[in-house]
């Protein structure tokens, strides 16, 4: 759906060995990178990007998995670690002719982009993140039956096989399912939107679960090295998030303040899916983060 970024380029660009991210760009001026979450593409973007490419070049990728970006098979746990899905990022945007960048990211996007931020620190100038903590602090959160807001954590941190045959034999049901349940004001993704969020995450169904998977294992042995190393963000973050630490029994500006000493931490009245809903608000917080 490129039409939903008027003014915008789409490009595919190799990143890896037998990897190509599908993106769109647009605007122009200093380079934002927008990272997209689950069950989405990079179209939860579209009235964020619009807004911002008044005064930045824009680069709206679908991440490894997703979207119409290649899917490569899980041969390995790296393959979708968050370290290989940020070394995607950076290399799109160098490809691009961007040296630096901001980044900021959704849900799983966020957490490429936290990855991004601690590996490639001389490339990521500032780090915007929604409505995630990093994978270390989210299995460390999660306790009992508050748990089960997560449950599909769980399910796809199975050996594979089961979840993506559980997952693909109900897959509008199950996608769907997290389009409703998260969503504060469903007008904000229209029939249409909401019709290619499904199609495109039936599509990719492994993919997915293999990026799941990946922050059960892999991604988990990164962040507690880097934790253990004293490894923190060096550019100035924000964070904007619904209030899980209130929910779930746990203080979220803290655990980010341990990772980002530069923080800016917001709190928002809209639904997880804050970019469609509250597009104003995010802008606002994304012009605020560029101008630190």
């Amino acid at each position: 759906m490129t039409f939903a970024f008027p003014g915008f380029d789409s490009v595919r660009v190799p990143v890896a060995p037998g990897v190509e991210l599908d993106a769109v760009v647009g605007g122009s001026g200093s380079p934002v990178v927008l990272l997209h979450g689950f069950p989405q593409t990079r179209l939860m973007w579209r009235r964020v990007a619009e807004r911002l490419a008044a005064e930045h070049t824009v680069i709206c990728p679908d991440l490894r998995g997703y979207g119409a970006s290649d899917k490569p098979a899980a041969t390995g746990p790296e393959v979708y670690a968050k370290r290989t899905m940020a070394a995607d990022v950076v290399a799109l945007a160098g490809a691009l002719g961007h040296e630096q960048f901001a980044l900021v990211g959704h849900d799983r996007g966020a957490l490429v982009a936290f990855r991004a931020g601690l590996d490639h620190p001389e490339t990521v100038t500032h780090l915007g993140i929604l409505d995630v903590v990093p994978t270390l602090d989210m299995w460390n959160v999660l306790h009992g039956v508050s748990a089960a807001v997560g449950y599909h954590l769980y399910l796809m941190a199975q050996p594979p096989g089961l979840p993506e045959a559980m997952i693909a034999n109900s897959a509008d049901a199950f996608f769907g399912s997290f389009l409703d349940a998260w969503a504060a004001d469903p007008a904000a993704m229209p029939p249409g939107v909401r019709a290619e969020y499904l199609r495109a995450s039936a599509a990719a169904v492994p993919s997915i679960v293999a990026d799941y998977r990946a922050s059960a294992g892999i991604d988990v042995t990164h962040d507690q090295a880097d934790l253990d190393a004293g490894t923190q963000l060096a550019m100035p973050v924000m964070v904007v998030q619904q209030d899980w630490g209130a929910q779930l029994g746990y203080d979220a500006a803290a655990v980010w303040r341990a990772w980002a000493p530069d923080l800016d931490h917001r709190l928002t009245r809209a639904g997880h899916f804050m970019a469609e809903e509250a597009p104003e608000e995010i802008t606002a917080a994304i012009r605020d983060l560029l101008a630190r």
